[in-house]
Parts: structure tokens; sequence; C-alpha cells
């Protein structure tokens, strides 16, 4: 069934200790946790929001913030009846779960970190850039190109046959959200850094790091492993699409992290 909380338009399935997503920037549940969402609910609640402009979600009429998007998750989370839960975040879901978490500690019992980081670096910010004037200019094929190359792994990317580049490029352009810009302002935007929240998280830590991401360095879930007191730490050969490369890989860490530590 599909809810509207807190204007983000929520899947809820399962039963069992709830889990919460946050998908990543330019995202959507279902292009970020179609293939894990199954998986999870065999054992879980699993609340899948959409943020404004992915999914069923309607574009917000105002800028988004990383505080915003956190508090209307867990909201999303409560209306669904959860009152604690795993919250699950992906790429720029991480800020969003860490924040999450620091603004709400008595909701959330554990983190899963996968291909994420604690604020932009330079090379992130010229990429964001980059992604922006592309949405900007509407030009759709060339953002394809953009995420393409930056999403997935050299190895990956070639091994599709070079006839079928151009149809996996239209089916990149046409998952584009109509947020994806907004989404990518959460990232850019003065305050995006969640350094500071990092030492005050207490509950179970997955950081999960994509080790041939292009588009937010493997570096980056180093910091969140070694910020995050106690945190465990994975990897994974893959570039930033987990999901379509490695998604049984991936979904076997999650799935072995809530069993351990009973969330």
């Amino acid at each position: 069934m599909t809810r509207i909380s807190a204007n983000l338009a929520t899947t809820v399935t399962g039963s069992g200790p709830a889990v919460l997503l946050a998908h990543g920037a330019g995202g959507s549940i279902a292009g970020n946790y179609g293939l894990t969402i199954a998986a999870l609910a065999e054992h879980h609640t699993v609340v899948a929001p959409d943020y404004p402009g992915s999914g069923k979600t309607p574009r917000a009429t105002e800028p988004l913030t990383l505080d915003g998007l956190a508090d209307a998750l867990v909201e999303s989370a409560t209306a669904a009846g959860a009152e604690t839960f795993t919250v699950l975040g992906y790429s720029m879901g991480t800020m969003v779960a860490v924040r999450a978490a620091a603004r709400h500690p008595e909701r959330v019992r554990g983190l899963v970190l996968t291909a994420g980081l604690a604020r932009p670096d330079n090379r992130l910010r010229a990429s964001l850039d980059l992604w922006r004037k592309l949405l900007d200019d509407g030009d759709l094929e060339m953002f394809a190109r953009f995420v393409v190359l930056n999403g997935f792994s050299e190895d990956y990317f070639n091994s599709i046959p070079e006839g079928q580049v151009r149809g996996f490029l239209s089916i990149v352009a046409r998952g584009v959200p109509a947020g994806a810009g907004d989404q990518a302002e959460v990232i850019r935007a003065a305050g995006a850094d969640t350094t500071q929240d990092l030492p005050g998280i207490t509950v179970p830590t997955l950081v999960i790091s994509t080790t041939r991401d292009a588009l937010v360095s493997p570096r980056h879930s180093r910091i969140l492993a070694a910020g995050i007191r106690g945190a465990e730490y994975a990897e994974i050969d893959s570039g930033h699409a987990v999901m379509v490369e490695r998604s049984a890989e991936w979904n076997k860490l999650i799935l072995s992290f809530l069993e351990r530590h009973g969330l």
C-alpha cells in the first residue's frame, strides 16, 4: 500500500522489526531498492518513502534541506506505525540516515550506510555542478552519459554490447526523476555536513564501501566508518550503482548485519 506522510509517498510492506529506506539523490525507492525490498520484507516491515520529485511524491515548492528530509523520513516511519527502526541509507541517503539518527536518537536502532559520505569534497561538488548544469539545460541524453560514466564501474559499462549502449542510455535518461536537481542541491547546500553527528552515533552501524565508485570516492565510506564508534566496515567490488552491479552481495551483507544485531 502507499501512504502520504510529510508529503512523501511511502510504500509499506512486510512485517517484523522496521527498516526505513533513504534513497540517493536523483534516485528513487524503486530505482535504488527495488531488488532489496522483497528480501527485507521476509522478516521486516519495510518503510520506503520517496523524496520530493521521485516516485509518486510531487516536487517540493521550497528548497530541500537535510534536516527536513531526515524529519520527513522519520515521520513516514512513525505514520506507518514504526516506533523504532533501522535506517538504510544509500549515497546521499547516508547523510539523511545519519542526520535522522542524530535528530531522533530515540527512534533509530541501527544504520546501514552504503556508497555514502559525511560531507562533499571538491571533486564531488564539481561533479554536482555538472549534474545541475545538464539538468538545468534539459539535456537528459548528456545527463544519462554523466550518470553512466560516474555511476557504473568501467567493467560493467564495457560489458554492455556496443549495439545495446544507446538503448541502455535511453533507459537511464527515462529514469531520471523530476526532482533530481532539487535533491542534489541538498548535498551542495551550505551546512551539508554530518561529520559533527558521527561521534554521537551509538547504534550498531554497518558501512559498505563501493570500491570502484567514480561518483562518491570510497574514501568517504572509510571516513564514515572511522567517525562512528564501533562501526563495522565492508567492501563490495562495484561502482556506485551497487544495486545493479552486485545486488545479491549487497543484500547478503545487509541481511546478515540485521540478523546478527537483532534489528
